[in-house]
């Protein structure tokens, strides 16, 4: 019994950082969202795989990382580029997953991240080194990718209707939440409580530009210029989702929502707020 308990104490303490950002994160001024993704890598000893997957210009996109990477002291920096699924099973870029403490997602398109990667050996090796203890970063569509389920597309600034996000299956980082992104600045609650509605076991993060979520042990903490809203429709008290077509208007009741400016924390397992 005591080994079981010391193995999965172990098993705990092993699991990893995801740093999910909101887009548009600053790269030329305090980058203060991308030193602390560098911070939880190892700082200036981090080894970081850049994932360009998501951008049909992953060149441009790469070395702008490389570029700010560099600036903040990192000096071991690798891109890894997979156009294809076959891509996705190239053993130089599985050896280069292998020997990172971090791990970054860059923005794009996200459907482009699980129609190359799911269910491949990048797959399979991301979420190893995650239980290993890597961190796994992400912005804009590499934070949309981050949940089970995961919203593709959808229409910004109206009101929740079902028809308004489109969702898929994501790259399961983060089981307990639906995340979505640029999220003030482009009106996005309707959309992701559209999402929650039809998966209200779920927690809604809708995290700002140059903001980011930092997770760990189902807990999370806000840095940056913004907030992230979280969305909770477990005990609310009315829906009509099931009363509604596709194109008419839902009606909430009951919704929680916090409002976490940097600074504040979540826990996602109890459903609470973090104030220290």
């Amino acid at each position: 019994m005591e080994t079981s308990v010391k193995q999965q104490a172990e098993k705990v303490q092993k699991t990893g950082q995801l740093v999910i950002i909101g887009g548009a994160e600053d790269k030329e001024r305090e980058c203060h969202v991308l030193r602390e993704f560098i911070r939880c890598a190892g700082g200036s000893e981090a080894r970081i795989a850049i994932m360009t997957v998501a951008t049909e210009l992953s060149k441009e996109v790469g070395e702008d990382y490389i570029r700010v990477f560099e600036r903040l002291g990192v000096e071991d920096i690798r891109i890894i580029d997979t156009v294809d699924r076959e891509d996705a099973e190239n053993t130089s870029f599985l050896k280069t997953l292998d020997k990172a403490t971090g791990i970054f997602f860059t923005g794009g398109d996200q459907a482009r991240i699980t129609e190359i990667l799911k269910n491949t050996e990048i797959d399979k090796a991301l979420h190893r080194r995650y239980a290993e203890g890597v961190v796994v970063g992400g912005t804009s569509a590499g934070a949309s990718m981050m949940s089970n389920t995961m919203i593709v597309e959808g229409e910004a600034e109206t009101h929740p209707r079902l028809e308004v996000v489109d969702l898929d299956e994501g790259m399961s980082f983060l089981p307990e939440a639906i995340v979505d992104q640029h999220f003030a600045q482009r009106g996005r609650l309707g959309r992701l409580l559209a999402a929650l509605a039809a998966h209200p076991n779920l927690i809604g993060l809708g995290i700002d530009e140059d903001t980011a979520i930092i997770v760990k042990d189902h807990q999370f903490k806000v840095v940056g210029s913004g907030a992230c809203t979280v969305a909770d429709l477990k005990e609310a008290s009315y829906n009509n989702i099931k009363e509604r077509l596709k194109d008419e208007a839902l009606a909430l009741s009951g919704i929680k929502l916090h409002i976490l400016p940097s600074g504040y924390g979540f826990d996602l397992k109890n459903r609470k707020l973090i104030t220290s």
